[in-house]
């Protein structure tokens, strides 16, 4: 009797197995069944924002459902990254994964969360050139001229970022560290609003993600000193790269998708391969190159590995300069 009886448990379990799985595979199969919340962690009008909306627009439009953009800005992107990996890991709530993530891993000593940790990679969309610009009150016209001109008006030079632990803001710490300049940080809680600023000539300097502050420079609100990719942008042809006067300077911004650990590969493999088709388009790869960045399209584990070298990179910055948050 008592083997009958353990057979039959064990042939209970196997059918609750396999139930298991059938629903597992017809619910990735089936994905997205209802709206998923794209969550960035800044404000609407900048760089995070526009990829994201760019991005979802073209994935609402292959898999038939809405991707709604939902704005979380503050605590240097940690906010928004919190909410998703505190989310359900059903692919119905991923995050806009961008610089910030790899930078708050070494900057903030105290968080809820480890991103490598508690997130899975999906996929990359592009990597971006910051730009070097200053208010046209600024006298000066090259990065040679404004760090002189930092150097004899002391104290006085005010340097915006898009919050704590942003690309923007480490950009200029790398610059300060190259350079020995003096600038006074002032954080805002995404682009837009220090482009905002910088425009009324309210703060002074920013190297701000190129596609939010381009259409300022074009239109002469903005003046450019230079790029700080190690080559020139083809968005910017005649704008220098930071490196032709400080060797050695470079930084740049990436940006590609995130879920939360534990979210079914088969949902993660669903949405690469829909971002990867959406980054062949050619009326994407023309609307991204107005941005003047650079496609990274490539499998979830390649963008893991991005992911995994700019944590790399950014830690050594931040510990060589003694970066803080105060």
């Amino acid at each position: 009797m008592k083997p009958s009886m353990n057979c039959a448990r064990l042939l209970a379990l196997c059918l609750a197995c396999m139930t298991f799985i059938a629903v597992c595979d017809a619910g990735a199969a089936e994905y997205p069944a209802r709206p998923v919340r794209w969550i960035v962690g800044y404000p609407a009008g900048g760089t995070t924002d526009i990829l994201a909306r760019l991005i979802g627009h073209a994935l609402s439009e292959r898999l038939g459902q809405q991707f709604i953009i939902e704005n979380k800005p503050g605590a240097g992107n940690n906010i928004a990254t919190e909410a998703v990996i505190n989310s359900p890991p059903d692919g119905y709530t991923v995050l806009l994964v961008n610089p910030a993530n790899a930078i708050n891993a070494t900057l903030y000593q105290k968080l809820s969360f480890n991103f490598m940790r508690d997130t899975l990679p999906v996929g990359g969309i592009m990597r971006v050139p910051n730009v070097m610009e200053v208010n046209p009150s600024i006298p000066v016209k090259t990065v040679a001229e404004f760090i002189a001109y930092v150097k004899a008006n002391p104290g006085k030079i005010n340097w915006a970022s898009s919050g704590n632990g942003t690309s923007v803001h480490l950009s200029g710490e790398l610059f300060k560290i190259m350079t020995g300049v003096e600038l006074t940080h002032v954080p805002y809680r995404g682009s837009a609003p220090a482009l905002t600023d910088m425009i009324s000539g309210t703060v002074h300097v920013m190297f701000d993600n190129m596609p939010s502050s381009l259409p300022h420079i074009q239109a002469g609100k903005l003046r450019a000193l230079a790029v700080t990719t190690a080559k020139r942008s083809d968005a910017l042809p005649d704008i220098p790269t930071v490196g032709e006067t400080v060797p050695g300077y470079e930084a740049s911004a990436f940006f590609g998708m995130g879920v939360p650990k534990g979210t079914p590969a088969e949902i993660i493999d669903k949405l690469n391969k829909e971002i990867n088709t959406a980054l062949g388009d050619a009326a994407m790869k023309a609307k991204l190159a107005e941005l003047g960045g650079m496609l990274i399209p490539g499998s979830p584990a390649e963008f893991g590995h991005v992911v995994s070298e700019e944590t790399d990179k950014w830690a050594k910055v931040i510990k060589a300069g003694g970066v803080t948050l105060e």
